[in-house]
């Protein structure tokens, strides 16, 4: 029997500066960009009346808020990135690990998060169970 399974992206964007330590190249220095991220969450059911997974403005205001603790910031100076590096991968784990939990009451659940600096080139995390 098979198990149907809707996903649902939505692309949002923030403006921050960072700097990659130990870089060697152009981008340790400070500079901007402003970010790309895409979300894709999915669930396994319609809901009984408008029969969708979940409305998009929901998903859309979720990501907002956690990417509005980014948006216009020092990303070297914002935890965890003041230790660890503000890179694209690291971006997209930690805005996974804040976005996860604030989709699970709205029953559905984090498949990936994408973030680009640029459009040609993008880091995409996710968590699989093995």
């Amino acid at each position: 029997m098979k198990k149907s399974i809707w996903r649902l992206t939505v692309r949002s964007e923030f403006c921050a500066s960072h700097a990659l330590r130990h870089y060697e190249g152009k981008c340790e220095s400070m500079h901007g960009h402003n970010f790309a991220v895409e979300m894709v969450a999915e669930g396994d059911r319609l809901t009984g009346d408008t029969e969708i997974v979940l409305d998009f403005k929901v998903l859309k205001r979720e990501l907002n808020v956690v990417l509005d603790t980014l948006d216009h910031k020092n990303l070297n100076d914002v935890t965890p990135f003041d230790t660890i590096n503000p890179s694209s991968e690291n971006l997209s784990r930690h805005i996974w690990q804040q976005l996860a939990p604030r989709l699970a009451p709205h029953g559905v659940r984090l498949h990936a998060v994408t973030v680009s600096e640029k459009a040609a080139q993008s880091a995409t995390y996710m968590e699989i169970d093995e």
